[in-house]
């Protein structure tokens, strides 16, 4: 059996920076029995492959002359034991429809990672995080298919090398496997992680002492929303940089000039600065050049004004890298992936 592909493929919709660009070739991937077809086909031995889930992460600055394999395998699987739940999820499954589920049924873990873009085979990648949660605190394993040999394989918490946005799908495993589905470790007894952002300050101005689990998501979904401009909107990717890490003689260089910057301890005496912080210092907050932008209400978000190219904007957060590190003396690095 032939599997069907489509050929001069619009992006244009399956990215949310909202960007145009072109596949060579397309297919859309609903469960592993596929990919294996997909595997047996000339243009997946012969082509450039691009693995898509929800096109949040990435910024098309040319058409791809390859194969997109568009991630859309389905399915939500759950095993108790005792206290722990371990949740199995499609690669192909919307990351937020996931934490709904969760947060739904009391499993706790991923409550602060609401409202994050994109899929759940994407987040082990990124190894996505947000308010003081990474998916490496509650990631158990993966299934990925290995391009190379054309099979499944199992991927272990340590296997992944998970750091700071970063994973060894994103280094020494990147173009190699493509992740078919996500198990995650989490809880019936719920450890609240309130004390990064703006979560403490605006349960306390709701009222509510004593947060739930669907407290803490509502929340962190409200505080995004404020934050960040809905993509079907105004075309964007959320966090455009990482937060930089810096060591703790460069951080007190920059707190001696500027004394108000804003940080976070991390592990080894490292300090983590807000990237956000950082451009709006340097002025780009709510800034319009051309067709992009900076978002008027968090300045670490790039926005596509309307008809914007994937150049226009790497060429804008070239202008921002530059301007950070005149500044501050710190190198901003893109979360987002360029192509």
């Amino acid at each position: 059996m032939k599997y069907p592909l489509q050929a001069d493929k619009s992006l244009l919709k399956l990215n949310t920076f909202g960007v145009e660009a072109s596949a060579k070739y397309y297919a859309g991937v609903k469960s592993e029995n596929a990919l294996g077809l997909l595997a047996e086909t000339i243009e997946f031995s012969m082509e450039p492959l691009l693995i898509l889930g929800g096109g949040s992460n990435i910024l098309f600055t040319k058409d791809f002359p390859g194969l997109v394999l568009h991630m859309q395998i389905p399915g939500i699987k759950v095993r108790e034991e005792g206290n722990e739940v371990y949740v199995t999820a499609g690669g192909g499954v919307v990351w937020n429809d996931l934490v709904q589920y969760c947060v739904d049924r009391d499993y706790a873990g991923i409550e602060n990672l609401s409202l994050i873009p994109g899929t759940v085979g994407a987040a082990p990648v990124q190894n996505i995080g947000a308010y003081g949660v990474e998916l490496m605190d509650v990631f158990l394993s993966c299934r990925a298919f290995d391009i190379q040999e054309k099979n499944m394989i199992i991927f272990d918490h340590a296997a992944c090398q998970f750091s700071y946005r970063d994973s060894f799908f994103k280094n020494e495993g990147r173009g190699n496997y493509i992740i078919t589905e996500v198990t995650l470790r989490l809880s019936k007894i719920p450890k609240l992680n309130l004390s990064y952002g703006a979560i403490e300050s605006e349960l306390e101005r709701r009222g509510i002492s004593q947060p739930s689990l669907r407290d803490v998501a509502d929340v962190v979904s409200s505080i995004r929303v404020n934050k960040l401009p809905d993509p079907t909107s105004i075309g964007n990717s959320g966090s455009f940089f990482k937060n930089p890490i810096i060591s703790a003689d460069e951080f007190k260089r920059i707190e001696s000039i500027f004394p108000d910057i804003v940080y976070y301890p991390v592990q080894s005496g490292q300090i983590k600065l807000a990237a956000g912080w950082l451009i709006e210092k340097c002025g780009w907050k709510g800034k319009k050049i051309g067709n992009t932008g900076t978002w008027k209400n968090q300045a670490l978000v790039l926005v596509n004004h309307g008809n914007a190219s994937g150049s226009e904007v790497y060429k804008l957060s070239e202008k921002i890298i530059d301007s950070v590190y005149a500044k501050f003396g710190v190198h901003l690095e893109r979360e987002v992936n360029m192509l």
